[in-house]
Order: structure tokens, then sequence, then C-alpha cells
């Protein structure tokens, strides 16, 4: 048993050495000088058999904090959601499961069906008239967009705003310095959302993006219909990353001017998961198809007329055009894209909408109890699940006290933004009960006052 997973045997060994024409295993080594080699035995444990592994590492896990364990506050990202038992239950389905990138269209009908699908919903979230199937993540998913709004207009200076995620803006620009593409930061107000006078300043004749969250990284709820004309007035793409829930009640940036519609489904069927896999979506018109990044899936007849799937558009990418592609990223999740799908259609529009209307319903009650036990809310614009509270003791030590409490806390706004040390971002999500979001007020109340 405690050999169960090496893979060789004593005559497998015996084989491999007769074949080589050697007597020992030492005799592969025999290249290397004396002097240099490790004679001793390695400072590691020895080894365990498999129930005494499993044992071990169970009392590990044990020691983790989970959503199981303790109730969720944090998002900035990444959130806790609802996920139907039916997703589960279809994922881990071999044909699934095992699927890499459909190639071979006659064996993989299935799987381009399911992407096609998936396409075909997220149109319909972002009101966009084209996606791919899908990118690593939200953040490299509104990289991919700068760059190809970079290649689109020959211009290099993409104009993005602080209330953009501040890891999206790191990855935005390590692209950036590859690509020879200038990043300028536009601030924002002291409601949360984006300076529009600072925006319209900085975007010029060669600017290539304008880049906005929606919501964004506090929550707050940009006006993308007044930030659309400060960049179509000097020819720049308006990039909008969105949150795909709230787009169950906030109007679709496809209907307000946006030209590409990134982010990440995670918020659909997809956990945590510290920190990934999960997917990034990707929406543009029909007039930038052709300069998307990653893999498209269409609909086609085969020569009986019946309704079919294809990877379309496969000129563009790596593993045909190479150097000449829209981008590197030439694979997609399309397992995690699946995911969401599954979920979209268990949850159907009607329940995506009241899904989201929870969110939305529940954060506000949060931040209203607040208020009432005398907090400061941070920021004055309306959000969807997600706000900042500021606090009269550091954040880290407020964290530390809830955690003790059983309750896993907001970010630390100060960790990213040094003007908002002492400010927490809270998330509030439909799976909040009332009496947790009152706990997480009483906790704050008697911690923050102590």
């Amino acid at each position: 048993m405690k050999y169960r997973y090496l893979p060789q045997t004593d005559q497998d060994k015996r084989e491999m050495m007769e074949a080589l024409g050697i007597s020992s295993v030492d005799e592969l080594f025999a290249d290397i000088p004396e002097e240099v080699r490790f004679k001793g035995n390695l400072n590691i444990p020895e080894a365990l058999s498999e129930p005494e592994l499993v044992r071990y590492f169970q009392g590990l896990s044990s020691k983790n904090v989970n959503f199981s364990t303790h109730v969720n506050f944090l998002g900035a990202g990444v959130y806790e959601h609802y996920i139907p038992s039916v997703v589960n239950h279809m994922l881990l389905r071999g044909e699934f499961f095992t699927a890499y990138t459909p190639y071979q269209p006659e064996i993989s009908q299935g799987e381009l069906q399911a992407i096609f699908e998936y396409q075909t919903m997220v149109c319909e979230l972002t009101g966009m008239e084209v996606a791919n199937s899908s990118m690593y993540d939200g953040v490299t998913a509104l990289a991919e967009a700068a760059m190809m709004a970079a290649g689109h207009t020959g211009r290099k200076k993409v104009v993005v705003s602080r209330a953009v995620h501040p890891e999206a803006r790191s990855v935005l620009k390590t692209y950036a310095y590859g690509q020879g593409v200038e990043l300028v930061e536009a601030g924002f107000t002291g409601d949360g959302v984006t300076d529009l006078a600072e925006l319209k300043a900085l975007v010029d004749d060669q600017t290539a993006a304008v880049i906005v969250q929606y919501p964004n990284f506090f929550g707050a709820v940009e006006d993308l219909a007044a930030v659309e004309p400060i960049a179509h007035e000097k020819g720049a793409l308006l990039v909008v990353s969105a949150n795909p829930l709230s787009l169950g009640v906030l109007e679709a940036p496809g209907k307000l001017g946006a030209d590409i519609v990134i982010g990440d489904m995670q918020p659909f069927g997809i956990p945590a998961s510290f920190g990934g896999p999960h997917c990034g979506y990707f929406a543009t018109t029909s007039k930038l198809m052709r300069k998307m990044p990653g893999r498209i899936v269409g609909q086609t007849k085969d020569e009986n007329g019946k309704r079919g799937f294809v990877l379309t558009l496969q000129a563009r990418e790596q593993h045909i055009r190479r150097e000449k592609a829209t981008s590197n990223i030439c694979s997609n999740q399309a397992l995690m894209a699946l995911a969401a799908s599954i979920t979209l259609s268990a949850l159907g529009k009607q329940g995506v909408q009241e899904m989201a209307m929870m969110n939305l319903q529940k954060a506000h009650y949060a931040k209203q109890a607040l208020q009432a036990k005398g907090f400061r809310i941070t920021f004055g614009a309306p959000v969807f699940n997600e706000f900042a509270v500021e606090l009269s003791k550091p954040v880290a030590e407020v964290n530390k006290a809830l955690l003790a409490k059983g309750i896993i806390g907001g970010y630390d706004l100060g960790l990213a933004y040094s003007e908002l040390s002492g400010h927490m971002l809270l998330a509030v999500t439909e799976l909040r009960t009332k009496d947790e979001i009152d706990t997480l007020v009483q906790e704050l109340e008697a911690i923050t006052r102590a």
C-alpha cells in the first residue's frame, strides 16, 4: 500500500537497465564526479501509507478557514455565490471534464455546442454582437482588450481608471510594457467613481482605449453614458470590465456604447477556489470580430444540411499565424465556461435578475445598517453588491477580531490605495442572511469601539 502510486516495479527497473546496457542505477550517474555527489539522506519525512497520508492532509485542511466554517463578506473580485447542484453533475462528466480544444468537430459537437451557447449568453448579458469562447480570467481579458484596441487603432496610449481592480491594472501594466503602450491612470472622485473631468483631460487623439469597470472596484456604478462620448470623441475604443451578475439589473454596456466588454464569469457557477481557475469573458462588435483574441465557435450546416458547430476564424490564432496572431492566449477555459453556461441555464433570465436584485438589496441593507450605527460609508455613488466603510481601527486588526468570531471580513483598501487606509471593502451576496448581516454590524461596532 505504501508504494501504490510508484510507477516502476523492481522488474520494470531491471528491464530498463537491461535495455540501457547497465547493471545498476548508479551507472546512470557515472559522468557526475564523486566529490559533488550527495552521500547522505535527504532531510525529509519518511513515506506515509495512503491512510496515513489522507489523515495528515485532512488535519492540515481542518486548519483552513473556509466558507463552510465562517460567514464570508470578502469579495474584491472573487465572490461567494449560489451554485446550482446540477452544475457539478454535468461538469464532471468525462466527456466534458477531460475535454481540450475541440479541433475535430466530427467528434466534438457536444463541447462545441456548449461553447456556442456560452458565447450566446455572454452576448445577451453584455449587449454585444459577438463573444469568444472564454479566456483565462477577467484580468487577462482586460489586458487583451487594451492590446486589441491598440492594434486596431494603431495608437500607443491607454487611459484606465484607478477605480479599476488594482490587480487588473498591474497585469495591464505588464502587457503594455511588452507592447510599448503608454498606460495613463485617471483618478476617482469623492463619490468613488471615475473623475470624468480628469479622464477627459487625459484622453487625446493618441488614445487607443478608455477602460472603466462596471461596477468598479469600490462597488460603485460608473456612468457609462457619460464616459462613452469622452472616448469616442477622440476616436478611442471604450472598454468596460463588467461583473456579469450585475448585468441582471444594470443596463448592458453594449447598449451604452461600449466597444469591448470583458470580465470574469466567476459569479456564475465557479467557486472561489483559492483564486482560480476562473473564466474570462470577452465580447465585442461584429466590426472588431476578426481582431478579437481567443477561440470562436460558429454555427454551420453539414453536407446533409444538419446544424453543426465548428471553430471559426482560426486564421487569427497563434497555432496558425504565429507572430501575426491576435493574441498569445491560444486556449480557453472551456470547463469553467461550461459551468457558467449550466448555471445561467438553470437560473434562466428571471433567475439571474432575481439573484442580482438580492445582491443589490442585501448590500444596501448592510450599508444602511452600518450607517444607522454611526459608521461612515466611504463613497456616495450608487453601488451593486459591494461598498466601502471607514473604520476607526486598522482593517487588519478588525479582520483578525472578526475571524475569531467566525466572520471573514472585507478587503483592506489601504493595501492598494494609500489614501484609503482604514477603509474596508465589504461584499454582500445573495447567500448572506439578515441575521448574518446584523451580526457583522454588531461585531464591527463592538470591535471598533472597544
